[in-house]
């Protein structure tokens, strides 16, 4: 067997050669003068406080204005992704050459060959497990003729070893190949999420106006996603649906929450004439602390249960679209094992407000005896159609997050 070099565990490498880093940083001064470059041509072409005798060349102007400060901030954050890349490093812990064996002997008896083994602790503390590895054989999932190991299975495997949880990284393949491959498994997270979601379509409308996702951004980090669409039918669909998928886009390159939102809002803005609006409410929870954070745009209150308190979380800024510069409201709360968070559209608040109202919505949830996110959905939107006495004269959705500990159940 080739001997393995170890490495001191204070040594730390660079995630990206250095070959590579440098064209990354390179990129991001480029971006970086774009971005001057054109707060400069703002700076110059700057709009005086006089009267404008052309008010439609001044508005013109003033969206050209506009327009390049937008740009100048979104290449920004792009030099600023392709920097923080760029300098990302880790620190290699060493591997004792007998604890290689054990997995290499526990991994051999399951098919699988081990070739190099690394713990690695990135610089915000998470830990990861780097294995360079192929199958030699193997009896779970059959494809055709093939026969493939999951690389679930894999982490339940090393779990074992190394006496703590873990489970594949987001971007590693869901199956070990043939040929020797690297793959990533980090600690698992010590909470888990169920979700639900209940909705109704309006009553003169076929498709719902409403727009909504459940995705991982990242291990251990899910992204709840929800746009009402102005108005109702195709179009509105339409609307939300692109907003909720550039959201998507840009959180999974590498964009800030804030910084995305106001590019999407530069894109729904640009629509001039033909002016579309959408709201925007995002809920990303961490599932290594509980940490959550949620940013509005002309949305829906957001409600958090605990047991039979409720805290409610409001906005009063405009949807996406109204203007070109806008400000997100980013409010935090930590949540904590049998806490539920539900996100609602318009359309169930308006609801609402033809019976009991609004204002009664934290009372009849704390009183909710349900577990499963699901039965909590169904049963709000049951609730606000019953108060508007069974008319649907909005688009309704209802989503619900339920978040536990690893070792609580429903």
């Amino acid at each position: 067997m080739k001997k393995r070099t170890n490495l001191r565990e204070d040594d730390r490498i660079d995630v990206i050669p250095e070959y590579g880093r440098q064209k990354l940083l390179a990129y991001a001064e480029s971006f970086r003068d774009l971005a001057d470059l054109f707060e400069d041509i703002q700076t110059e072409d700057g709009l005086s406080g006089e009267e404008p005798a052309d008010r439609q060349e001044y508005l013109c102007r003033r969206r050209l204005q506009e327009s390049q400060g937008l740009l100048a901030e979104h290449l920004k954050e792009m030099a600023r992704i392709l920097a923080v890349t760029a300098r990302e490093t880790c620190r290699c812990r060493p591997m004792g050459e007998r604890r290689y064996k054990q997995m290499a002997a526990l991994l051999r008896e399951s098919g699988i060959m081990l070739k190099d083994f690394l713990e690695l602790e990135h610089e915000d503390g998470h830990r990861e497990i780097s294995l360079v590895m192929r199958q030699v054989g193997g009896k779970y999932a059959h494809f055709g003729e093939m026969e493939y190991i999951s690389t679930e299975d894999v982490a339940d495997y090393i779990s074992v070893a190394m006496n703590r949880r873990l489970c594949a990284a987001k971007n590693t393949p869901a199956y070990l190949a043939a040929e020797y491959n690297t793959y990533y498994f980090l600690e698992e997270p010590p909470y888990h999420l169920l979700t639900g979601f209940a909705k109704a379509v309006k009553e003169t409308e076929k498709v719902s106006g409403d727009s909504y996702s459940f995705f991982e951004s990242d291990t251990g980090r899910l992204l709840v996603l929800l746009s009402d669409g102005v108005g109702s039918g195709e179009k509105a669909c339409r609307e939300s649906g692109r907003v909720v998928e550039m959201m998507e886009r840009l959180l999974e390159a590498g964009f800030g929450k804030e910084p995305a939102v106001q590019m999407v809002n530069g894109a729904m803005a640009a629509a001039g004439q033909e002016q579309v609006m959408s709201t925007l409410d995002v809920c990303d929870i961490d599932l290594y602390t509980g940490n959550c954070e949620f940013v509005k745009v002309g949305a829906a209150s957001t409600y958090i249960k605990r047991g039979r308190l409720v805290d409610r979380l409001s906005s009063r800024n405009l949807p996406l679209g109204v203007f070109w510069q806008m400000t997100p409201e980013i409010q935090n709360r930590t949540l904590q094992s049998g806490d539920y968070v539900i996100m609602l559209s318009d359309g169930v608040l308006d609801a609402l407000s033809e019976g009991i109202g609004e204002e009664a919505l934290p009372e009849i949830i704390g009183r909710m005896e349900y577990s499963n996110p699901g039965e909590i959905a169904n049963q709000i939107l049951a609730y606000a159609i019953g108060q508007s006495r069974g008319r649907i004269r909005d688009d309704m959705t209802v989503l619900v997050t339920g978040i536990w500990d690893q070792e609580g159940s429903l």
